[in-house]
């Protein structure tokens, strides 16, 4: 635990105590519930990459779940908070599942219609008051001591507070954490590592929404009325506001954009007034202005910057270290040198009228090293997302192990040994080297959110980082696992990408281009690897544009021109076909 989190506990613990006016115990409380809703749009939104401006909704089913049962039936508000968290999440479930398909700006623009919706809903709903709302409710109780007055309910909300912080703390340090951070990083690359990325989403919208839940639930039985004015669009927007100021990234930002937004406003509504007069919300405006200001000066938000004027031992974070002993993981039988691995026959891919590639036949075997290669436009990368799951085939077959893998999603292909790079170095610049090929490991864990939030995935957790170290120390970048990505050099990204692709236990390797870009000594180093593993037994199928870097490194060639196969044999023979030689050197 650091530093700024004992520091954090501590301020909390005093506040009630110390002769603190009970405006300031109130503006605390206000913050506490925000904050718990921004935590939630962090994951959401900051590490997840999904905007939405309709969190307010949610809390108002909170609020509203607790209000009805405890005013109208006489419930228990305890059991009106799990009535509250089992609606506010069935409805997010079918929500997200609408919506969090959608990308772009469609996604935000989804998230505003139902959160006007529920508004209104809300407001013209008899039982639930209309726009009067419902009042009367209880305050809560807990072990017999009424918590009625602003100070009483303090310690409550900040508890959720912090049992928010650790849970999406736990979550983003874990497996299915690291799916998630890896949403931002495209959809492509977080399905080659097996996560499911429709469901992560999922998660992370219900997850938010059960935290604007609490905040509501709170809410209600703090304010002791409801009405559909808190829960609008306007408190959705300034939500997410609170989330971006405070920097949508961060969980530490979510509370100090929180308690930056409330305050500020406060104060503006008291000035502004005297310079402009009693009419009109100028402090929206203003915090407009602002806000427009920090996207263009401070795109991540305030945190980062105020985490830098604190004592560097208040803000240090443990870094992910791997275990020094942990059991190693189970490893897939490989199959036996010579076997036929891979096998595509007649494989066929049209977007409308164009043929990217035109009934390809190949075959990969077992612990050889095929180069796939050919001018550019050749339909090269186009054959590895068909192989892949990226792409589906238009018409023909491609086997692995004798099944046929066509049509399967990418998840599914690399569960069953087939693991690649991409063209395009697609790594999380933030996250450590070593978190970057944890996340290779993905579907060799079994740990799933709940357990991941709880601390009760520590024994798995110690097993995957152990094999990403061992997987770093097989290609020679041990020493740089505590590195972010992205400041390693390009041939060193290459070379992480390749560790990530062993992380996954595959039989078959594809490297989309790994020397593109690279210099003459980092191209030695990644041929020594790769020649490395074929002596350790991996097939490696290549995608490559460097004639000396595949000639002397494959086993076998084939050569595709305008999606056609037009050569194919060991090097020495294909480097002189005339075919190839018309393709390459215009017939030179």
């Amino acid at each position: 635990m650091n530093r700024l989190f004992l520091v954090f506990i501590a301020l909390l613990a005093l506040l009630p105590v110390l002769p603190t006016p009970e405006f300031w115990i109130t503006q605390a409380n206000y913050i506490g519930l925000s904050a718990i809703v921004a935590i939630g749009l962090v994951l959401l939104t900051g590490v997840g990459g999904m905007t939405s401006f309709g969190q307010a909704a949610f809390v108002g089913l909170g609020a509203y779940a607790t209000s009805y049962l405890s005013t109208t039936l006489g419930v228990s508000p305890w059991l009106g908070l799990l009535a509250g968290v089992a609606v506010s999440m069935a409805v997010a479930f079918i929500l997200g599942a609408l919506t969090m398909r959608l990308s772009g700006h469609y996604l935000p623009l989804g998230t505003i219609a139902w959160g006007l919706s529920f508004f209104f809903l809300f407001g013209n709903m008899e039982f639930l008051g209309r726009f009067d709302g419902l009042s009367g409710i209880p305050p809560l109780e807990l072990f017999g001591y009424s918590l009625r007055a602003g100070q009483d309910i303090f310690y409550l909300i900040w508890a959720v507070v912090v049992l928010a912080v650790v849970a999406t703390q736990n979550l983003l340090n874990s497996r299915p954490g690291r799916a998630i951070r890896a949403l931002k990083g495209g959809v492509v690359m977080a399905e080659a590592m097996g996560a499911r990325t429709v469901w992560l989403k999922l998660v992370c919208f219900v997850f938010a929404a059960v935290l604007a839940s609490l905040s509501g639930w709170l809410y209600a039985h703090m304010q002791r009325s409801v009405n559909p004015t808190p829960f609008g669009l306007n408190a959705g927007i300034e939500y997410l506001f609170m989330a971006v100021i405070g920097g949508a990234g961060h969980v530490w930002g979510a509370i100090f954009g929180a308690g930056l937004v409330i305050l500020l406003k406060d104060q503006l509504q008291s000035l502004l007034p005297r310079l402009f007069g009693e009419t009109g919300s100028f402090e929206t405006i203003v915090l407009g202005v602002l806000l427009v200001l920090l996207l263009q000066h401070a795109r991540n938000g305030l945190w980062p910057y105020l985490a830098e004027l604190m004592p560097r031992r208040w803000r240090r974070q443990a870094l992910v270290q791997p275990p020094a002993q942990a059991e190693s993981l189970p490893v897939r039988a490989r199959p036996a040198a010579g076997e036929s691995l891979l096998v595509v026959e007649g494989a066929r891919k049209e977007f409308g009228g164009l043929v990217a590639v035109n009934d390809m036949r190949f075959e990969v075997k077992a612990g050889e090293v095929v180069g796939l290669i050919g001018p550019n436009g050749a339909g090269k990368s186009t054959m590895f997302n068909l192989i892949t799951g990226v792409l589906d085939v238009t018409r023909g077959t491609v086997r692995y192990l004798g099944e046929d893998i066509q049509g399967l999603p990418s998840r599914e292909i690399v569960r069953r040994g087939i693991a690649r790079t991409f063209q395009h170095v697609k790594l999380l610049g933030n996250m450590s080297v070593l978190e970057n090929v944890a996340l290779g490991a993905h579907l060799r864990g079994q740990a799933g959110v709940l357990r991941s939030m709880l601390r009760l995935n520590r024994g798995e957790e110690a097993r995957l980082l152990a094999e990403a170290q061992r997987q770093l120390e097989r290609v020679g970048l041990a020493h740089l696992m505590h590195e972010p990505a992205g400041s390693l050099a390009l041939g060193q990204q290459r070379i992480l990408e390749i560790a990530r692709a062993l992380c996954c236990d595959p039989a078959l390797l594809l490297l989309d281009e790994p020397a593109a870009g690279l210099r003459y000594k980092e191209k030695e180093a990644l041929a020594e690897l790769l020649a490395r593993l074929r002596g350790e037994g991996m097939s490696i199928l290549i995608v490559e544009h460097d004639m000396d870097f595949v000639m002397n490194l494959c086993d076998r060639l084939v050569v595709m021109e305008f999606g056609t196969l037009i050569a194919e044999g060991v090097p020495s023979v294909v480097q002189q076909d005339p075919a190839v030689l018309e393709a390459y050197l215009g017939g030179l």
